[in-house]
């Protein structure tokens, strides 16, 4: 799976904070086995973050686009808008889940806006703008990650396909 990583920071893109969330969602991807390709830090504009979400997807042609932060109710917060504004299908169990997941944690994740889709080939997913979040909500969705990139490249197999037979443990029927 090659995957890049987009940092939504105005204070990140001006040099006035360190970008810790990228490095931990990368580093989460390389621990799927995911080869991470590029990463991106961008200001919280939303036709920048449509156009780097627009290179990854139709030029560098990663599998997998996870961005950080910029999904909340501040002003500024425009990453759900840039990348609806370039999916061509929403995918929302990500967002939904993500969101369910960290209700149990914090009443504030009912404040995320963030949401996922694809466009041609490639998924692009929104996460939390913090590391702890970041790896909460990584959590949650990185078993399905392989399967939804396997499905966009054509290649999955059925999603409802038994479980692998197991033998039994009991007696054998077969006689001697």
């Amino acid at each position: 799976m090659r995957a890049a990583v987009v940092t939504v920071s105005d204070k990140g893109h001006a040099g006035l904070r360190e970008d810790a969330s990228g490095p931990v969602l990368a580093e989460l991807l390389q621990g799927i086995g995911a080869e991470v390709v590029a990463t991106r830090l961008v200001p919280d504009e939303q036709d920048q973050i449509s156009a780097v979400l627009v290179e990854l997807s139709d030029e560098t042609r990663v599998d997998l686009v996870l961005t950080t932060g910029g999904t909340g109710l501040a002003p500024r917060d425009r990453t759900p808008e840039a990348t609806e504004a370039v999916i061509d299908r929403r995918v929302p169990g990500f967002g939904e889940a993500m969101r369910a997941a960290s209700l149990a944690i914090t009443p504030h994740a009912m404040l995320s806006r963030a949401m996922s889709g694809t466009r041609g080939r490639t998924l692009i997913i929104n996460m939390p703008g913090s590391p702890k979040a970041c790896r909460e909500t990584f959590a949650v969705v990185a078993g399905a990650l392989p399967h939804a990139v396997e499905t966009l490249r054509g290649e999955a197999h059925e999603c409802a396909a038994p479980p692998p037979r197991q033998e039994s443990a009991g007696p054998s029927s077969e006689t001697p």
